[in-house]
């Protein structure tokens, strides 16, 4: 009987028998190969090579990843290159171009009245800015030396009270100095009126500015307003031109671009008016701190006058 058998089949029981004899080496197992013939007189068939599976290609960049028990951690992404870096520049640039197109665009449909908003509001921002720098400067914030000053006269040290506030830049350290001098040389109602004529002349130099602030406030909005109506006239004005074949759209699309600078007009407004309401109530403590940094003075003047009296 001559047992003949296929090529593939020749191959798969050699590998198994090679695992084998690795595993158990010492049960020897027969093998049949294809090349040579199983039984005499049976001619031999060619043996099929074995087809290995395609291995995929490792890209060189791949960064390697991290085998651990618990399992493959991903490797950190790699960072980013100038390249893709300076990629993102012409973004910004349109981004930018944009925002200034919408911006033009804005201006020209809201005509002459938004053109004068947009002034405003860059008015109204410089003299905010420049209203919080000159507060700071005159010391708006600062009383702790006029009321060191103060105590010690109050305790009779006029000469500790006169060096504490003497130098200073402050407006209550100035108010605070002129009573100190009027005090010492002049009589009473003479100290009390210098004192108040430069705590007069000080409060007007913080309060500089406020009333363009409050002018600003007040015709941003009817601006707003006006525009707003220049706009409606246009838009009707465009809608009885059509005649029969009027279009809504042309009456609606009038209206909102008029209404573009009301809407301008409060947004400019509305900082103002925040802004000067504040700066109000800041020299409103101001002026409080004055007067009574002024009545402790003349208050603390009184025993030395009735002493010299006595005398």
């Amino acid at each position: 009987m001559t047992l003949r058998l296929p090529a593939a089949a020749a191959a798969f029981l050699l590998m198994a028998s090679l695992a084998a004899a690795q595993e158990t080496p010492a049960i020897p197992v027969p093998v049949i190969s294809a090349d040579t013939p199983a039984a005499a007189g049976t001619a031999p068939e060619p043996s099929a090579p074995i087809a290995q599976p395609p291995v995929a290609p490792v890209p060189a960049s791949a960064s390697p990843a991290l085998s651990t028990d618990a399992g493959t951690l991903a490797a950190p992404p790699a960072p980013q290159t100038e390249a893709e870096t300076s990629a993102s520049q012409p973004e910004l640039t349109q981004m930018a171009s944009d925002a200034s197109a919408k911006a033009l665009k804005f201006l020209r449909d809201g005509g002459p009245s938004i053109w004068a908003i947009a002034a405003l509001s860059v008015i109204t921002l410089a003299l905010i800015l420049w209203k919080i720098w000159r507060l700071a400067l005159i010391g708006a914030w600062s009383r702790g030396k006029a009321a060191d000053a103060v105590a010690a006269f109050e305790r009779g040290d006029r000469a500790a009270a006169l060096a504490i506030v003497q130098t200073r830049i402050g407006v209550r350290s100035k108010v605070v100095t002129a009573a100190l001098t009027a005090t010492a040389s002049l009589p009473e109602d003479r100290a009390r009126e210098e004192t108040a004529r430069v705590a007069k002349l000080h409060l007007a130099s913080a309060a500089t500015g406020l009333g363009a602030l409050e002018l600003i406030a007040t015709i941003a909005p009817l601006l707003g307003l006006l525009g707003t109506v220049l706009g409606m006239i246009a838009a009707f004005q465009a809608l009885q031109a059509a005649g029969s074949k009027a279009d809504p759209a042309l009456l609606a699309g009038g209206i909102w671009e008029a209404l573009l600078t009301t809407a301008a007009g409060m947004a400019v407004a509305i900082p103002a008016s925040a802004a000067l309401t504040w700066f109000e109530a800041v020299i409103s403590r101001i002026r409080r701190d004055l007067e009574d940094s002024a009545t402790r003075i003349f208050v603390a003047r009184q025993p030395d006058q009735l002493a010299l009296a006595a005398e």
